[in-house]
């Protein structure tokens, strides 16, 4: 069976399931001086439709950035299934209780000692304007005889399923 997305519905399926399989992030924001700052981030909701939520503290750096330029890319990858995600989106900060005790899980205390009510803690919510994926479907050692057939025959392997989904 093949993982192919046949349309548009399917294919923001494929990356709702790697975003919710990889779960771990590259954040990228843009600093006051232009410059493009990655950091990693932990994603709260495996459910996503089209948003994503992260927590942080309002005195942060990456909040700055955003409340200044809240275009933000968020990158996943998983290498144990070799699939990459790509999310570019537009950020905005604000601290709701109810959404922060409904993504709030106990990991999050090695951040945030006090839990929802951590003194200057806020919600990052990043809002999917687009996202692109890699998603290749083999194993290792498929991949790999595909680099050296390609090493011999001179035409590029067959890297697997890429994908831009609108939102």
């Amino acid at each position: 069976m093949s993982n192919e997305p046949s349309s548009a519905a399917d294919a923001r399926r494929r990356v709702t399931e790697l975003v919710r399989e990889a779960r771990i992030c590259m954040l990228t924001t843009i600093g006051v001086d232009g410059r493009m700052v990655s950091r990693p981030m932990g994603l709260q909701e495996a459910e996503f439709d089209g948003d994503l939520w992260f927590f942080a503290y309002a005195d942060s750096a990456k909040v700055r950035q955003i409340r200044v330029n809240p275009e933000v890319n968020v990158s996943f990858s998983d290498s144990r299934r070799d699939a990459w995600v790509s999310i570019a989106g537009t950020a905005r900060e604000g601290y709701d209780r109810a959404k922060a005790e409904q993504l709030w899980t106990p990991l999050l205390e090695a951040w945030f000692p006090d839990g929802p009510d951590t003194p200057g803690i806020t919600l990052l919510k990043v809002r999917a304007s687009s996202a692109e994926y890699w998603d290749s479907p083999s194993s290792t050692m498929v991949q790999l005889f595909g680099y050296a057939r390609a090493a011999v025959t001179g035409k590029p392997p067959r890297a697997g399923e890429n994908r831009e989904v609108s939102y």
